[in-house]
């Protein structure tokens, strides 16, 4: 069973706190709307009012969904704990492929790696490994073939990416007649040897379609061990909690899938999150899932801020186009999913806009509420002591909504990671990628082509590195200096509050660019 590393009292203190802090959060950004209404006196104000209580609705909605899904996670290893007490050890080992998708990654990566899949403890005759090399530079194709012949692992190369990690995964399929599917990325080091024998078990179930692992990558620098909380949430919080209501996401490497499920359902989509699609159908074809919160293989770490825009950019991107997917595939199907399977389907898919068009929102009409007639916008100590209206006291829920804003991953972070200041990383990361994901679903609407041209910063010099990170971040810097402008006039205003408020948010979005130059 899968090892405890807190206390279980300790644990379960800790997701009633992450419960009350969302539900804090959420409370505090509809009460500021309450106050908005409270003061309205003009068509310009009750439109103000409105706005924001539309976006603290939202807001409130996924906060308190999410503290539902650290609350039930809890529970999980119970759960699982049950499951793993009927199962019967594997007397007869059926046939397994490993597939390792490759896309113009470095040779040394890839064999090293490789070697640690070899290691995996299973019967050399009912196993085969399988590189999948979709990659364009000639010179890495032609190492990597030699590298598959060294080892002795088979070597498919295809002339183009059509259908991107999904095309190759299901060009492979037509090849592959194992009877079970394991999938570790390229960039993926197995830790755990016992990966395919403690899987196996799950499958006696005949439902089940795949079993997910927790993903996670190894130690690097501040910034790519931040990153990795970052990415840890998902894993640690809202897969247990998805998993009970069979929608844990299948995150495309370190599981292990019955090959016969993706025969039925035809592959893996081929959208640029194909893991996904592939979830969601594995539900609708009645499939059932399973997720088990061990490390199996640790990834490369990403250790620049190209690389976590490149993959943020993808997420979204898929994930929007995934919320139309859904609905177009619920609107034409007779598969029923419970309430609580739609709405993680729907926040999932909704999750990253969230995070990025919702905080871009917020910002803007902090901005409208900076410059109207409101007292909050002039409020001071003096004002507060000597005002007895109540409603003055539902003003300073503005300010605490936006300060709990901070405070919660912070806190959060500290409580299940143990540090203060990746919490803070993290809470920065949400406002430096915001632009990079609402470009992404605007171009989902628009089909764009799914992707950010961005390459490294080069170390060109430090004056050059600069120009580049503006550049190459212009709608954060134009957004960044109009902050600063207006933050500007409100002091000149004799408006403290306001200026402090939008100079805080010109830093925020500011971090793009910081971060860009900083992280490469």
């Amino acid at each position: 069973m899968v090892c405890m590393d807190e206390n279980k009292t300790g644990r379960f203190t800790g997701r009633i706190l992450t419960v009350v802090l969302f539900t804090l959060l959420s409370a505090a950004g509809l009460g500021f709307s309450v106050y908005l209404f409270y003061v309205a006196n003009s068509p310009y104000l009750y439109v103000l009012a409105f706005a924001f209580t539309s976006v603290s609705l939202v807001a409130g909605f996924f906060n308190i969904y999410a503290s539902l899904w650290y609350y039930r996670s809890f529970f999980y290893d119970e759960y699982l704990g049950k499951i793993m007490a009927r199962l019967k050890p594997v007397k007869k080992f059926p046939s397994v492929a490993i597939a390792i998708p490759i896309y113009n990654e470095d040779p040394d990566m890839v064999e090293r790696n490789l070697k640690s899949v070899l290691s995996l403890s299973y019967p050399k005759d009912k196993r085969s490994i399988w590189m999948l090399d979709d990659s364009t530079d000639a010179s890495i194709a032609g190492k990597l073939s030699a590298i598959a012949k060294e080892y002795r692992v088979h070597y498919i190369h295809r002339n183009d990416r059509k259908g991107f990690k999904a095309g190759a995964l299901n060009n492979f399929f037509k090849q592959c007649n194992a009877q079970y599917i394991a999938i570790f990325d390229s960039d993926e080091y197995v830790v755990n040897k016992d990966f395919i024998k403690d899987l196996l078990p799950f499958f006696q179930d005949g439902k089940i379609a795949y079993v997910q692992t927790e993903k996670r990558y190894q130690r690097g620098t501040f910034f790519s061990d931040s990153v990795d909380i970052f990415d840890a949430f998902f894993f640690k919080f809202i897969q247990p909690a998805r998993a009970f209501n069979n929608t844990a996401v299948f995150s495309g490497s370190c599981a292990l899938i019955r090959k016969s499920a993706i025969d039925k359902i035809g592959g893996f989509p081929e959208y640029v999150i194909e893991d996904t699609f592939f979830s969601f159908e594995s539900d609708m074809h009645g499939y059932q899932s399973l997720y088990v919160p061990k490390v199996y293989a640790l990834g490369r770490p990403i250790k620049t801020f190209t690389e976590l825009v490149k993959q943020q950019w993808r997420y979204n991107y898929g994930d929007t186009q995934f919320i139309s997917y859904y609905f177009r595939r619920k609107s034409t199907s007779t598969h029923k999913n419970t309430p609580l399977a739609n709405m993680d389907y729907i926040t999932h898919g909704f999750g990253l806009n969230y995070l990025s068009i919702v905080l871009i929102m917020f910002t803007v009409i902090s901005i409208c509420i900076v410059f109207s007639t409101l007292p909050f916008a002039h409020i001071n100590f003096q004002y507060i002591f000597a005002n007895t209206n109540p409603g003055i006291f539902l003003e300073l829920l503005g300010f605490f909504a936006f300060t709990l804003s901070l405070l919660t991953p912070v806190i959060l972070t500290k409580i299940y990671f143990k540090s203060l200041s990746k919490g803070f990383m993290v809470f920065l990361l949400n406002y430096a990628l915001a632009f990079v994901r609402t470009k992404a679903a605007i171009a989902t609407f628009l089909e764009k082509n799914p992707g950010v041209h961005w390459n490294p910063l080069k170390n060109k010099g430090m004056e050059k590195n600069i120009v580049s990170s503006i550049l190459k971040t212009k709608a954060e810097v134009v957004f960044s200096i109009a902050m600063f402008g207006l933050a500007i006039f409100a002091l000149s205003e004799s408006n403290l509050a306001g200026g402090a408020w939008l100079t805080w948010y010109g830093v925020l979005y500011s971090l793009a660019t910081v971060f860009l130059y900083k992280y490469g």
